[in-house]
């Protein structure tokens, strides 16, 4: 089986209102906002899972074991490129902003939202937005950190 190579196949949106994040509908994706162009290249951070570990050794062990303990996000947070004139997005995610980040990966970016695609969605509150320090060579660009706020549907199919 051929690799799928990441440029180009990813798709990130925001939607302000999911019923079940288990099964999003294409209609609450499309209200939302696609963000995939304005997020830069290492802009999408935080969004893997992290396994905690815990140590189910005994006293009479003479091998440490571990089983698996709580699942965890850390944080979780875009950077993205300011826009000129009205920019919808910026104006969208201020502090205390909530909704649900959705992201698709192996797909043409450009593929619409379809029944039956694997999503992740990811329950979110926005912090306080941060300009990042300037660059030569770059675009205007600030983080939203998005902290997870309910357990995510990291295996979820669009409805």
């Amino acid at each position: 089986m051929p690799d799928i190579f990441v440029d180009g196949m990813i798709r990130v949106g925001y939607a302000a209102a999911i019923a079940n994040i288990q099964a999003p509908t294409t209609t609450e994706l499309n209200a939302g906002l696609l963000l995939t162009s304005l997020i830069t290249a290492d802009g999408l951070i935080g969004f893997t899972a992290d396994t905690a570990k815990v140590d189910n050794s005994s006293l009479a062990d003479t091998f440490d074991t571990v089983g698996i303990g709580r699942v965890s996000y850390n944080d979780t947070r875009l950077r993205l490129k300011k826009q000129s004139g009205t920019d919808t997005v910026y104006a969208t995610f201020i502090r205390g902003t909530t909704g649900f980040i959705v992201i698709r990966r192996g797909i043409l970016t450009g593929t619409a939202w379809l029944s039956t695609q694997a999503v992740e969605v990811y329950p979110i509150v926005c912090g306080e937005r941060s300009w990042l320090a300037f660059e030569k060579n770059t675009t205007l660009r600030y983080e939203v950190p998005m902290p997870i706020t309910s357990a995510p549907a990291a295996s979820a199919a669009i409805a």
